[in-house]
């Protein structure tokens, strides 16, 4: 399989993923990298009317997750932790992260994002160690 099919199916599991069905994002994965864009809604907002905290965190980790993924063929990988800063309030438009992998070694992945808001503001950042799983990429997982 090369790494384009590899990125493509990728992108089905995510968009397959039962979660994925209620924040409608839209991702875009290569090689070290991945980008995940997310339509703000007003029901993803806290009580001052802005988007909450965990929506930031999903995006963030999303990208990051599938950064690594994306050099990872054989297995689904797993976060071990994820570190967020939120750094301004979104309120519309599109929330976009893109994740890369900074440092790899056999068994553990480090990665970070960046999330931006529509204007290319940053709103937050994110990294996070990730680790490879026993969970083979197979259509059990999505992976088609």
């Amino acid at each position: 399989m090369n790494s384009d099919d590899h990125f493509r199916k990728l992108e089905r599991m995510y968009a397959s993923a039962p979660i994925n069905a209620y924040f409608a994002p839209r991702m875009t994965v290569r090689e070290g990298q991945a980008e995940v864009s997310i339509p703000v809604r007003p029901d993803f907002f806290h009580a001052a009317h802005a988007v909450h905290g965990s929506v930031y965190f999903k995006a963030l980790d999303d990208a990051a997750f599938f950064a690594v993924n994306s050099l990872v063929t054989d297995v689904f990988v797993l976060t071990v932790t994820y570190n967020i800063y939120l750094t301004r309030p979104v309120t519309a438009g599109i929330m976009s992260a893109t994740g890369r992998v900074v440092n790899r070694s056999r068994n553990l992945f480090i990665a970070e994002a960046e999330l931006v808001d529509e204007r290319g503001r940053s709103v937050g950042r994110g990294s996070g160690s990730f680790m490879r799983s026993a969970i083979p990429l197979s259509p059990e997982v999505g992976y088609v």
